[in-house]
C-alpha cells in the first residue's frame, strides 16, 4: 500500500501531532485521494491549438501528485472555474471559426470515481479511473470569417467528453512515483459550429509521470508531474492539434494534521505544430506558464474522512493562446468503500 493507514483519529507513532512530528495518517490518506482521482481530470482548458486549448487539465495536479491511493473505491468532485477578459489582437481558431478578442467565462463540474484495484504489477499499486464533466462557458469574440468581421456570443450548459485513466503508483521510502495515462473519449456533446463548447471532438491520449517526495514527520510535500498529450483529428474542422507537453509543481507545508498550505504552477507548450485543412492559421505552437496558491483541510463527518482542497492560478507569458486567465479549482473527495484491512496499520 502507498500509504500506512490507520484507523480515523489515529495519532501518529510517538505522541501527539506536532509541527515536528508525523501527521496523521488519515490526513494524509484524504489528500491522496483528492490527487489521486485528480490524475485521471481532463476537460477544456486554456493552452493553445484548437480553440486555443488542450485536452489536459492543466492544474489538476497538486501536492501529493504521486501518491495512489490504497485498495477501495472513491469519489471526487472538482467544481472548475476559468475566467479570461483579456482583448487580443491574434486570432485563435474557435472550433471552426475564426475569432479574436475572445473571453471566456467556464464553470465545469467534473465528478471522478476512481477504483484502487487489489492488484499489483510488480511492487506497483493499479488504479483506474472515470470522469463525466458537465457545465459549460460563456464565450465572447470578434469572429472573422474571410474579409468579414462579426461580433459573437455564444453560451451552453452541457456534457463534455468522458475521460478513462489507469495509473500505476510506486513507493520507496519518503518518494512515490506514478505513471498515468488519460483517453479523452469524443462522445460528449459536441456543437459543430459553436463558439462555446465542452466536448472536442477528437480522440486525444495523455501519459504522464509524477513524483512526490513527502516527509510526514514534518509535513512537507514536494511533487512534480511531467506529461505528453498526443491529439487525433476533429473530423467536424479537419484540425489535427499537435503534440503538446506540460509540466505542473508544487510545494505544500501541513501547519496542523489538517490543515495545509502552499504554492503550485504549471507550464504548457506545442511541441509540433497543428495539421489539417482546417489549420488555417498554420502551426499555431502555443504555450503559457501559471503560478498560484493553494490550501487544504481535511475533516471527518461520522466516521467518514472528507478531502478538500483549494487551488488558484493566475497565468502569464502567454502565446498562441486564449488571453491569459485565471484559473480555479475547489475539490472535494470522500471513500465510497475500503475494505477492512485497509483500516489497519501496514
Amino acid at each position: 500500500m502507498p500509504l500506512n493507514v490507520g484507523p480515523v483519529g489515529t495519532e501518529p507513532p510517538g505522541g501527539a501531532w506536532t509541527p515536528h512530528r508525523a501527521i496523521s495518517r488519515w490526513s494524509w490518506l484524504c489528500g491522496a485521494w483528492a490527487v489521486a482521482i485528480g490524475c485521471g481530470l481532463s476537460v477544456q482548458e486554456a493552452g493553445a491549438a484548437e480553440n486555443g486549448t488542450g485536452f489536459y487539465l492543466l492544474g489538476s495536479r497538486g501536492p501529493l501528485a504521486a501518491v495512489v491511493p490504497p485498495q477501495g473505491v472513491f469519489f471526487q468532485n472538482d467544481f472548475y472555474v476559468f475566467y479570461a477578459d483579456r482583448s487580443s489582437s491574434k486570432p485563435l481558431p474557435v472550433h471552426g471559426n475564426i475569432a479574436t478578442d475572445f473571453r471566456s467565462r467556464a464553470y465545469i463540474e467534473m465528478p471522478t470515481f476512481l477504483w484502487s484495484t487489489p492488484w499489483t504489477l510488480g511492487d506497483a499499486q493499479l488504479a483506474f479511473s472515470a470522469t463525466i464533466p458537465f457545465g459549460g462557458p460563456d464565450v465572447s469574440a470578434s469572429a472573422v470569417v474571410g474579409p468579414f468581421s462579426r461580433s459573437a456570443s455564444d453560451s451552453t450548459f452541457t456534457i463534455g467528453d468522458p475521460v478513462f485513466s489507469g495509473m500505476l503508483g510506486w513507493q520507496s521510502g519518503r518518494f512515490r512515483a506514478t505513471g498515468i495515462v488519460s483517453v479523452n473519449t469524443p462522445v460528449g456533446n459536441y456543437r459543430e459550429g459553436a463558439l462555446a463548447n465542452i466536448s472536442f471532438n477528437r480522440w486525444a491520449t495523455d501519459v504522464t509521470g509524477a513524483v512526490t517526495w513527502l516527509d510526514t514527520e514534518r509535513g512537507l510535500d514536494l511533487s512534480g508531474a511531467i506529461g505528453v498529450t498526443f491529439n487525433g483529428e476533429n473530423p467536424a474542422t479537419n484540425y489535427r492539434t499537435g503534440t503538446e507537453l506540460h509540466l505542473e509543481w508544487a510545494a505544500s507545508q501541513y501547519l496542523s494534521k489538517n490543515f495545509s498550505i502552499g504554492i503550485v504552477g504549471y507550464h504548457y507548450q506545442q511541441i509540433s505544430g497543428d495539421s489539417g485543412s482546417g489549420a488555417v492559421l498554420g502551426d499555431f505552437k502555443g504555450r503559457t506558464t501559471a503560478l498560484g496558491g493553494t490550501a487544504g483541510y481535511n475533516f471527518q463527518i461520522g466516521k467518514a474522512p472528507i478531502s478538500t482542497r483549494l487551488k488558484v492560478y493566475r497565468e502569464f507569458d502567454v502565446e498562441n493562446c486564449v488571453p491569459g486567465g485565471t484559473t480555479g479549482f475547489l475539490t472535494v473527495s470522500l471513500p465510497l468503500w475500503v475494505p477492512q484491512q485497509s483500516s489497519t496499520p501496514h
